[in-house]
């Protein structure tokens, strides 16, 4: 893989990332200040995805990530397609 590649697929990931940080604050938002309805339960309904633990031990050391859990609803992947198509000069 050359590095322009690379490159480019490290911005789309950070870019994605930071897609759905803005979709969960757009979503912290809709449960603050939208009334209850129909349209906040629409949006702000979300699937889980959990990770179990991930155990890594070495000889030397040992790391334990997680648990690792994605909340997906709307509003996180409005969120991503805002951010990339805002960045998509820069990707």
């Amino acid at each position: 893989m050359n590095a322009a590649v690379r490159r480019n697929a490290g911005r789309l990931l950070v870019a994605t990332l930071m897609g759905f940080v803005f979709g969960a604050l757009l979503t912290e938002l809709a449960v603050r200040f939208m009334p209850e309805s129909s349209a906040r339960t629409f949006f702000t309904t979300s699937i889980s995805a959990a990770f179990g633990p991930l155990v890594l031990d070495l000889v030397a050391f040992g790391i334990t990530l997680g648990p690792l859990v994605l909340n997906l609803n709307f509003l996180s992947v409005l969120g991503a397609l805002v951010v990339l198509l805002t960045a998509r000069a820069w990707l």
